[in-house]
């Protein structure tokens, strides 16, 4: 993914890193600062992270399956030193076009690059994300493509709308487990935003 943008602006609130009960397990999520709510999105900063992430070929339903594997089990120990990684939320899927899709797990907090071990699958990637500015947009229900492509149409129409300039593509964070019941499910489109004109 090309994370570009830093935040300029006074924060408003701030989410920490913080721990909930999720598949039986504690699961650190992803922190950011809640930069300024809009009609229909919030304005977030996210600070420096590393993402570990595979491509994968299929349907942009399929690709959060295919991708999953060879993540968990990377930080599961599959991995060239064996170091077990904590699992945390969300999952984060991007596409390339309609085939090609980028799914990624957000590293804890905290970790450096040189901390990260050299993964034993080639599919598997490592990447550093600088400071990201990025337009959010929450919504819950079950997974399907329609549902995915109308939040993201929306997202985009309300950032435009805000004036703002993006970044690259929408792409998609999901925080539950295919089995959690649809309106319980956290999900979330995001794109990268320039920093607003003062």
């Amino acid at each position: 993914m090309d994370y570009r943008g830093k935040a300029g602006i006074q924060d408003v609130s701030f989410h920490s890193s913080r721990v909930e009960p999720r598949l039986g397990n504690m699961t650190e999520q992803q922190p950011y600062s809640v930069l300024k709510k809009y009609d229909g999105f919030e304005l977030r900063s996210y600070p420096r992270h590393v993402l570990v992430q595979v491509t994968v070929r299929g349907s942009f339903m399929s690709a959060g399956n295919i991708g999953f594997g060879p993540l968990i089990r990377y930080i599961s120990g599959g991995n060239q030193t064996g170091q077990k990684i904590p699992m945390t939320a969300p999952v984060v899927q991007s596409s390339h076009d309609p085939e090609t899709h980028v799914v990624s797990f957000v590293l804890p907090s905290g970790m450096q690059l040189s901390d990260v071990p050299i993964p034993a699958d080639a599919r598997v990637s490592v990447a550093e994300q600088p400071e990201q500015l990025v337009a959010a947009k929450r919504f819950s229900g079950g997974w399907n493509q329609e549902r995915f492509t109308g939040e993201s149409e929306e997202l985009l129409a309300a950032v435009t709308k805000a004036g703002l300039a993006t970044l690259g593509s929408v792409y998609f964070a999901r925080y539950d487990p295919p089995w959690k019941p649809g309106f319980l499910k956290r999900n979330e489109a995001l794109i990268q935003v320039s920093a607003p004109k003062k």
